[in-house]
């Protein structure tokens, strides 16, 4: 099964502050804030929906196919995609732009203050929809570029290609009416349960009648695990216990990866979210969306850990 991920790529520049914001930040002065922190210095991490996706995917033995977009200081980010075989014909490159960046400065206490620019993310993929084999082909709308999550749903749908629907963060972006018209006919619809209660917020819809126009809808709970819910009722899949946990961030993105190598094997939406959930507890063991790293090997041992044997 060819693999078609669209969403973000994007670098994640971490810097840490060795002190507490409220140390600096004056309550009464709150309206004419103008503070500068002194970072101990900055970490460059590659990142993005697509690109957390697709890195996991890789591990698990599946190559996938990126349609996205980048700037002009894409170069390390690309040689590592290659490094880890994944495709960038699906890449468009917006010279005058860099590629999107989240820059995230990070106190004693924990407490962050983020500014994200969306760069080349502004602006469409404009891949060819017309490469893509629909006998033998899965897409994931991730999110990314609004117009690609509006416009990659309704090819899939039309052309009878299977796809996921992620919305996360753009929910709002999105609007209702796009939310509608990309759910129905989504193979899956992939949310936490914050973001189910923004889709039927903005939607209007029920969980109920979410249900009854996509085939199935997966809700994510973190430590809780999951949730399928289909027309024949919910099944609930738990979670394979963490060594540690040093940084909850990327695991949604890691689940993904694990949903779609187990519909490539041809197993069912239940037994593909426990490949997700033995997926998502190696990324949350790691400070960083793609730090992590494992052999099939031992993948395979903590998932039959906990589920049993994987066939």
């Amino acid at each position: 099964m060819q693999i078609y991920i669209s969403g973000s790529l994007a670098f994640d520049r971490i810097m840490t502050f060795p002190d507490k914001f409220s140390n600096h930040i004056l309550p009464d002065k709150i309206h004419i804030l103008n503070v500068s922190f002194l970072v101990d210095g900055l970490v460059e991490r590659f990142g993005g929906t697509a690109g957390n996706i697709a890195y996991n995917l890789s591990l698990l033995g599946e190559k996938s196919t990126i349609l996205s977009q980048v700037g002009k200081d894409f170069g390390p980010y690309d040689e590592r995609l290659q490094h880890y075989g994944i495709a960038l014909d699906g890449i468009r490159t917006i010279e005058q732009e860099f590629t999107a960046g989240c820059y995230i400065t990070t106190d004693m206490s924990d407490n962050q203050i983020n500014g994200f620019n969306p760069g080349a993310m502004k602006y469409p993929s404009q891949y060819d929809m017309t490469r893509i084999d629909p006998s033998d082909a899965m897409g994931l709308i991730a999110p990314g570029n609004v117009n690609d999550m509006v416009d990659h749903p309704r090819y899939y749908r039309e052309n009878g290609i299977p796809y996921i629907f992620d919305p996360g963060q753009q929910i709002p972006a999105l609007g209702g009416d796009n939310l509608k018209k990309a759910i129905n006919g989504a193979e899956i619809l992939i949310v936490n349960d914050y973001e189910l209660e923004m889709v039927m917020k903005s939607t209007g819809m029920s969980k109920e009648d979410i249900v009854g126009q996509v085939g199935y809808l997966i809700t994510t709970l973190g430590e809780k695990g999951s949730m399928v819910s289909c027309k024949d009722g919910d099944t609930t899949i738990g979670v394979v216990p963490a060594r540690e946990v040093l940084d909850p961030t990327g695991a949604g993105d890691a689940f993904r990866a694990g949903l779609l190598k187990g519909l490539s094997m041809g197993k069912t939406v239940a037994e593909s979210c426990k490949l997700g959930a033995t997926c998502a507890t190696y990324a949350v063991e790691f400070k960083g969306t793609q730090e992590h790293t494992f052999t099939l090997e031992e993948f395979t041992e903590r998932y039959e850990s906990v589920f049993g044997p994987l066939t």
